[in-house]
């Protein structure tokens, strides 16, 4: 199961004129017999929410006052998130007659027509406050508070994220809902701006079209949508021609395969950092401790204590939570029959509430061998959002292998990887094979739709962007160093990195920097060597201006190198 929640706006979503009418009661009792939850989003009072509507019963939470306001039906309690608006701004308003003003428990509303004395008034007290529309009405609101920023918060509390929820609106504040729900829906009656962001829009106006979405969820999960749901694919890399490669968020399974050193560690790390960069939960089962140090990636387990099974439980509890299970501390042989216990534990923690959104497995020859008889491993018959890296495909349990929807050749001899996978998994490679020319370039086979592998650009995770920033800044870059030899090829002074580079610049005799500077050495090197096409494209500007002596010139490149390599 996708989807576990439907978060929906109240007037003209839910309810027809006020009226939650008895067709979306019978279909939220579906619903919510189908194991989902309801969630009602409304920019109403809860109060007036409460007159109005007598089945609140139906519904996990209500969110109201625009996000301002959480109700739990359940225990009947209230939390605000916000401080209510100042007083001072509220006598304002009466003074300045906007009427009618309507004051609930955090915001304020009024009808549009009164947009230019709440403006005046905001503006002379000089207090801080966001405005939205809904329709003919206008609401006030403290910054950071809108149908989003409420949902989230009782998302969480739910052990779920956006990701497994069915946003629906109509109207002008329904927008943050929409644009943060995994699969956003507009029923026909909505303005414009919510048709836009939408992924699909209902037959039926209001209600009606609400009850068309719970019973197509409660169906199938929505699956005739997946397909439109391209604003959280996740970057795999670059085609030689600069167009981005993508992999759906939902039903992928990846290889990443190659020799040791080739990169496979390297390519994974930038592809978590983009998936969790867009809110998805990550699992990384890591047997040897290469991810312990990503950024925002929680850590379990080290060389004097294995994890346990409980504690990596808890833990992704928390949809914000990704986590990096280090299995250092676990006996090498012991390895698999520990992913053969937490396998099932997380697939049944999916089922609950489809996290981890992803899981990656390092080292899978040996998590999951050929050879299944070492531990009590029954091989899933679905992975499902999960990365795989190995040095061996070969010897990759054969089953898992023919689960996997793209391969990641990396290393020197990709035809060789993906000629070991192709017989492994019984899927014959067709047609010639291009190889990468640059070393940092991969094959990627895309099985939908019967492409052919192709030759890819890695993109760079933030944590190696830093390690090659460091290297050029610090390292010893070896064959690929500065040399200064002057203008009579008399010296052979070796700049090995970049702050090296400042350092013999700083001290060098004027003609010797002139020679370099004049013959576009430097341009040069930074393009070809360091690989940085902004510093270059600056530093041969400079290269190129007559009107500058040694002097300044050296001191404007130096200047740039500090700016942008922190030397």
């Amino acid at each position: 199961m996708r989807y576990f929640a439907i978060a929906a706006d109240y007037d003209e979503t839910l309810a027809s004129n006020g009226v939650l009418l008895p067709a979306v009661i019978r279909a939220l009792e579906r619903l919510k017999l189908s194991g989902r939850r309801a969630i009602v989003v409304t920019g109403r009072r809860l109060a007036d929410l409460r007159r109005i509507c007598s089945r609140l019963d139906l519904f996990e939470y209500v969110v109201a006052e625009n996000g301002a306001v959480v109700f739990n039906p359940r225990s009947n309690e209230t939390k605000l998130l916000s401080e209510p608006l100042s007083e001072k701004l509220l006598e304002k308003f009466k003074d300045m007659g906007v009427d009618p003003l309507v004051i609930g428990q955090v915001i304020a509303a009024t009808d549009v027509s009164e947009k230019s004395k709440i403006l005046d008034g905001i503006q002379k007290l000089g207090l801080e406050a966001q405005i939205i529309f809904n329709g003919k009405s206008l609401m006030v609101l403290p910054p950071g508070i809108n149908k989003a920023s409420g949902t989230a918060y009782i998302l969480r509390k739910m052990g779920l994220s956006f990701h497994e929820v069915v946003g629906i609106g109509d109207s002008e504040n329904d927008y943050s809902l929409l644009r943060s729900s995994e699969c956003p829906i507009a029923v026909k009656n909505a303005i414009s701006s919510i048709k836009e962001v939408a992924v699909w829009v209902t037959d039926g106006c209001a209600s009606d079209g609400v009850v068309d979405v719970i019973e197509k969820i409660i169906e199938d999960d929505l699956q005739i949508l997946a397909p439109k749901l391209v604003h959280n694919h996740i970057e795999l890399g670059k085609r030689l021609d600069g167009r981005i490669v993508w992999a759906p968020s939902y039903g992928q399974n990846i290889l990443i395969a190659g020799p040791p050193g080739a990169g496979k560690s390297r390519f994974a790390a930038g592809l978590i950092e983009r998936i969790h960069a867009r809110d998805y939960q990550v699992c990384i089962i890591d047997p040897e401790g290469d991810y312990s140090t990503l950024d925002e990636i929680v850590s379990v387990g080290s060389l004097r204590r294995a994890p346990e099974l409980d504690e990596i439980l808890k833990l992704l509890m928390d949809p914000k939570v990704s986590l990096s299970v280090n299995l250092v501390g676990v006996p090498l042989f012991d390895r698999p029959a520990f992913l053969a216990g937490l396998l099932p534990a997380l697939n049944a923690m999916r089922a609950r509430t489809s996290r981890p959104h992803w899981i990656v497995i390092d080292e899978a020859h040996h998590m999951l061998p050929t050879a299944l008889g070492t531990a009590p491993l029954t091989v899933p018959a679905k992975l499902g959002e999960t990365v795989l890296l190995t040095v061996h495909p070969n010897e990759v349990a054969a089953p898992i292998l023919r689960l996997v929807d793209t391969i990641i050749a990396v290393g020197e001899s990709p035809n060789r990887t993906l000629a070991e996978f192709s017989y492994a998994a019984g899927r014959p490679v067709s047609g010639p094979l291009s190889l990468p020319e640059r070393k940092e370039d991969v094959i990627a086979w895309l099985f939908t739709g019967g492409q052919e592998p192709f030759v890819m650009e890695t993109l760079l995770g933030r944590a190696e962007r830093i390690r090659h920033v460091r290297k050029y800044a610090e390292g010893d870059l070896g064959s690929s160093s500065f040399y200064f030899r002057g203008p009579q090829n008399l010296l052979n002074l070796k700049a090995q990195n970049l702050a090296l580079f400042v350092q013999i610049s700083e001290g060098l005799d004027e003609g010797t920097w002139a020679h370099h500077l004049r013959a576009g050495d430097f341009s040069r090197w930074f393009r070809s060597d360091i690989k940085d096409e902004t510093l270059a494209d600056e530093v041969h500007r400079i290269e190129s201006r007559a009107d500058l002596g040694p002097k300044e010139a050296r001191r404007l490149v130096c200047g740039l190198l500090r700016a942008r390599y922190a030397v």
